[in-house]
This record gives structure tokens, C-alpha cells and sequence, in this order.
């Protein structure tokens, strides 16, 4: 018997809804973003994101069951991200998950959007008819979030979609996540937000233009597999501080901006040689640490495999680094598509279904949890 299951994201400036069958075939992604409504704050407003939510969940969730041909009737559960992410956000998916679930006579089933991230790997190459191997190491990496997991199974006997999985966190940032700082870096330098996009692209078109200045790997006491990002986007601050050549083209490209030119082949001429190189070596200085830590990660504990989710598993020299070095230590590395590394209710429907098949359900008393750890 086919197990269809409605995912409900909102945890932070996406509206997402999907169906998903039997954990693995995508029935229907629907995603709404909110980027043009933060754009001009530089940033997610958590008030604004959960205004946007309460308008638009109705609708998507609408979408995504005519795109799947059904109807809520046809639905055998209702999975919803619980946490973590912003309370006002995940609240509206929650309280709109939880009446769907009741008025239905569906069980909930509650989710934690990093597991998501995790089974969007497993979306993702299902497709392709692979089943990445366990135990694995996992990087989740986001504006949000960058954080090592070890994944195995709690059934070593089970490796299907309905096993349930076992988590163990062996690194984290100690600040800033490394999408943060790409948002950080991105407004200093001028260039808008969303930081990622435009500095993996503006990284890309560098070519050969050397480097204003180096950064070194960085360390953290304690831990080596944790990671930390705001000495770097520091770091970048100060040197933009100490030459202010810059000062003239970050205002022709905060000026470009306010007039609604933000586009790559807008903002590409205002960039001088110097300003590609400091991309480029920021770029470099991150990939590197989350490429290194993740593969001494996989080393350390003699796993097979590398997962790598979250917004910034979609820069494109995070992905082409860790092919490489996974190759030439013997691992496989396993990415999802660009549209399941970001926010999206598929990968929430497919981490709600093993979760659907041991019974684990909510009930009214479902709450919002902005620090929930994977159980």
C-alpha cells in the first residue's frame, strides 16, 4: 500500500508545502519564497516571514495537492516541521498541520527540518536508483545552520525508506553558520542579499585575479571539527576598513541596487579586479574549512560516505572541491538537487515518513521548538 504524506515547511522565509509517496517519489514540491520581501532589510524578518506565512500556507498547500492530483482526503498523514527555526514562522505551519490533521482524522507527524535536509540526499538519489551508504557523515550548512552529523541506522538490519536513523553531533559553528557570512560579506562589499548566489557567481568569474589579501585556515581550541566563520567575515571587514579604495564602487553597488539592478551581468561591471580577488579568497577560505573538516570528519570515524545539505550545498565550488577530495580519499559524496538544498516540504514529507511507519505522532499539544535537536 502506497503511504502519501503532505509536508508542511515554514520554518523560516519559505512557504512550502509537497507530497511525497512511500518517502521517496516527489508527488508535488511547491515553494513560495520571501526573499523580495526581506531583500531591502538585509536580512529574514522574523515578524514580516510570519505575516507571509499566515497569507500564502493556504494557497501553497492548494498547489501542491493539484499538482499531485488529490485532494486532502487521499492524504494518509500530515508531516510538519516542529524545529528548529523562528517560533512565528513554524507556528503557522504547525497550527495550519495540526488542523488539517484533526479535521481530517490524520495522524501528525512532527519533524525536525536538519533530518529533512538529511533525507533530501536520499530524494535526490533515489532518483538516480542509488541508496548512499550508512553510517555516513553528514554537513548541513545554511544560513542558518552549519552542523557534522553521524548518521547510521538504528536497524542495522533495515536500510529502506521507513528505518529510522540515529544521529550524533560531532561539530558545529561556534558562530556564525557559513551562510550567514556569505550574507554578511555580501552586504558589506555592497552587494545585496541573498550573499550566496552573487558571491559564488562573482567567486566563479574571478578567473586568475590575485587576491587582495590571504586567510588562513581557521582554528578553533577544543573541538577540530567544529567550525567558525566570524573571524573571517571580520577579517574581511577589516581589510575593506584599511583600503578605502573600495568605498567608491560598494556605493556605485549599493546605489545600483536601490534602483532595482541587482542582477549577476548588472553588478559584474562595478566590481574592480581587487574586489573578484577578495571574493574569490573568501569563497576559497570557506569551502576549504567546511571541504577539510567534513573530510577529516569522514576519516576520523571510517565511514563510506559524505552528505552534504542546506542552502549552501548549492555553491557550486563547495560542490566540485568535495568531489574531488571525497575521490582522492576513497569516499562517495552525496549532494541533493539545487531546489531540495534549500528550505522545501519534500524533504519534510520524506523524514516524516519513517517516523509515519513507527508510529511516532503528535497531537494537539504539538508546540514549536526554535532549538529542537534531532532525536
Amino acid at each position: 500500500m502506497t503511504i502519501r504524506i503532505l509536508g508542511i515547511e515554514s520554518s523560516c522565509d519559505e512557504t512550502a508545502a509537497a507530497v511525497v509517496a512511500d518517502g521517496r517519489e516527489i508527488l508535488s514540491s511547491v515553494v513560495a519564497s520571501q526573499i523580495d520581501i526581506h531583500r531591502k532589510y538585509g536580512g529574514v524578518v522574523p515578524e514580516l516571514a510570519s505575516r507571509e506565512h499566515l497569507r500564502r500556507i493556504v494557497p501553497v498547500v492548494r498547489e501542491a495537492l493539484e499538482q499531485a492530483k488529490m485532494n486532502l482526503q487521499d492524504v494518509d498523514a500530515i508531516g510538519v516541521t516542529q524545529g528548529p527555526g523562528l517560533v512565528g514562522s513554524l507556528l503557522v505551519g504547525i497550527t495550519y498541520g495540526k488542523t488539517l490533521a484533526e479535521s481530517l482524522g490524520k495522524p501528525l507527524v512532527p519533524v525536525n527540518h536538519l533530518e529533512g535536509h538529511i533525507h533530501a540526499v536520499f530524494l535526490e538519489a533515489h532518483k538516480a536508483g542509488i541508496n548512499p551508504a550508512l553510517p555516513a557523515v553528514c554537513l548541513i550548512v545554511s544560513g542558518g545552520h552549519t552542523v557534522l552529523y553521524e548518521v547510521q541506522p538504528k536497524n542495522a538490519a533495515r536500510s529502506d525508506a521507513g528505518a529510522l536513523w540515529s544521529y550524533r553531533k560531532i561539530g558545529q559553528t561556534r558562530d556564525d553558520a557559513a551562510g550567514e557570512a556569505y550574507d554578511k560579506v555580501s552586504k558589506l562589499l555592497g552587494l545585496g542579499y541573498p550573499g550566496g548566489p552573487i558571491l559564488d557567481r562573482l567567486a566563479h568569474a574571478a578567473g586568475n585575479a590575485p587576491p587582495p589579501v590571504k586567510f588562513g585556515p581557521t582554528k578553533t581550541r577544543g573541538n577540530a571539527l567544529d567550525f567558525s566563520f566570524s573571524g573571517l567575515k571580520t577579517a574581511v571587514l577589516y581589510h575593506v576598513r584599511e583600503n578605502p579604495e573600495y568605498l567608491p564602487e560598494i556605493q556605485a553597488r549599493e546605489a545600483a541596487i536601490a534602483r532595482g539592478e541587482r542582477k549577476f551581468d548588472q553588478l559584474l561591471p562595478l566590481c574592480s579586479q581587487k574586489t573578484l580577488g577578495l571574493v574569490k579568497e573568501f569563497q576559497n577560505a570557506v569551502v576549504r574549512d567546511l571541504v577539510d573538516r567534513t573530510v577529516k570528519a569522514a576519516e576520523e570515524l571510517s565511514v563510506p560516505t559524505i552528505l552534504v545539505s542546506g542552502g549552501v550545498a548549492a555553491n557550486r565550488q563547495l560542490r566540485s572541491t568535495f568531489e574531488e577530495r571525497a575521490q582522492r580519499a576513497g569516499l562517495k559524496v552525496f549532494f541533493p538537487s539545487m531546489a531540495l538544498s534549500t528550505d522545501n516540504a519534500a524533504m519534510i514529507a520524506a523524514a516524516a515518513y519513517p517516523r509515519f511507519r513507527n508510529s511516532i505522532f503528535a497531537g494537539v499539544e504539538l508546540n514549536a521548538s526554535s532549538s529542537l535537536p534531532i532525536a
